[in-house]
């Protein structure tokens, strides 16, 4: 009896576990614009590490100008990229 039990028991258990959800919820799709301003938090962030690193010791200059150069060039790669597809936003939207 108590076989019976523990076996209904253990196929309630799997049932309720790796039964499929039918209210699973959409993924919200994420705009280039929405992908770039994250990039550019991370960036900054990323500089302000480097600064404090810096600051702290962890990092020889030269290292820290290579480091900085770098991501000061991408961040603003990723600005120029951010202002044109807002651009191109706004002339589409007086077009119409």
């Amino acid at each position: 009896m108590s076989t019976i039990a523990c076996g209904l028991l253990l196929i309630a258990i799997f049932a309720y576990v790796f039964y499929p959800e039918r209210t699973v919820e959409a993924q919200v799709q994420k705009t280039r614009v929405d992908y770039l301003r994250e990039r550019k938090d991370v960036l900054y962030d990323n500089l302000r590490d480097l600064n404090f690193e810096y600051r702290a010791g962890k990092y020889p200059e030269e290292d820290y100008a290579a480091q900085r150069a770098s991501l000061e060039n991408e961040a603003a790669e990723v600005m120029a990229e951010i202002d044109l597809l807002e651009r191109q936003v706004v002339v589409g939207v007086r077009a119409s």
